[in-house]
């Protein structure tokens, strides 16, 4: 009777041994098997590669539209820009003037040729986005209109649409204003080397007095050879687009101009 009752404790014993097993085993596969965010590697031409940990979690909108965007091809050959050394490199405008969109042609084979805008995905536009602007950290740019009026807040908050930058230096005033959505987590020494490179005063600031012009447009082009996102798997969909505001349109109106009228004059 005793044998059998020893029996039946290790038998027991075993069986607690083989669950708590099991269950450990299901802790680590959970945990090694948790999602990697997206990591997006750039060639810069003459420079070197960056890549950049992109956060999902913090921008879904603005990291699902960059993916597409790069991962479509939209960012070859484009080129940085606009550099301010101390500050950012910019990139991503087709124009490469800082004043280009992307087209839901670019998002889509079936879009069109019309430009498009995401949400501005940062504290002050109602998003829990609390990423600071550091050293490293990746943004997106947006235009502001609130320096012509105040009550254009909204449209300036939800003006980006393709263009980045790569912070070169922390900058606090950045932070719950702009969209931070990756980090820089390898070349950050090349983002150094372009931000050295030689510049000269923008087209757009050329009629400004020489106290208000911005020295940001390299004298040499700095050329994107490409960007491609690892996605390990993950689908991160197309971004929720939305009709871009018209700011000449605007301007008109508020002066009582009928923007067609100015067209056909032309």
């Amino acid at each position: 009777m005793k044998k059998t009752k020893n029996i039946i404790w290790i038998i027991a014993l075993i069986l607690v041994i083989i669950l708590i097993g099991a269950i450990a085993f299901g802790y680590y596969k959970n945990a090694t098997n948790e999602v990697k965010n997206p990591v997006a590697t750039m060639e810069v031409e003459g420079f070197g590669t960056v890549k950049i940990e992109l956060y999902p979690d913090k921008a879904p909108q603005t990291v699902s539209n960059f993916i597409t965007l790069a991962n479509r091809g939209f960012y070859d050959g484009l080129t940085f820009h606009r550099i301010v050394k101390d500050f950012m490199i910019q990139g991503g405008d087709k124009q490469g003037t800082g004043s280009g969109s992307a087209t839901l042609a670019d998002l889509k084979d079936d879009g069109s040729d019309t430009e498009y805008s995401i949400k501005g995905e940062f504290i002050s536009n109602g998003v829990d986005n609390k990423l600071k602007f550091d050293e490293g950290v990746v943004g997106m740019a947006r235009n502001d209109y609130t320096q012509q009026s105040s009550s254009l807040k909204e449209e300036s908050y939800n003006s980006g649409s393709s263009q980045f930058f790569i912070m070169t230096k922390n900058n606090t005033s950045l932070n719950g204003y702009y969209t931070a959505f990756g980090k820089v987590i390898e070349g950050m020494d090349v983002v150094h080397n372009i931000e050295q490179v030689e510049v000269k005063a923008s087209e757009d600031s050329k009629e400004s007095s020489s106290s208000q012009q911005e020295v940001s447009t390299p004298v040499n082009p700095v050329k994107i050879t490409s960007i491609r996102v690892e996605t390990n798997g993950v689908d991160y969909g197309l971004p929720e687009t939305l009709t871009p505001f018209n700011y000449s349109t605007w301007l008109y109106k508020q002066y009582g101009i009928d923007p067609s009228s100015l067209s056909k004059e032309q």
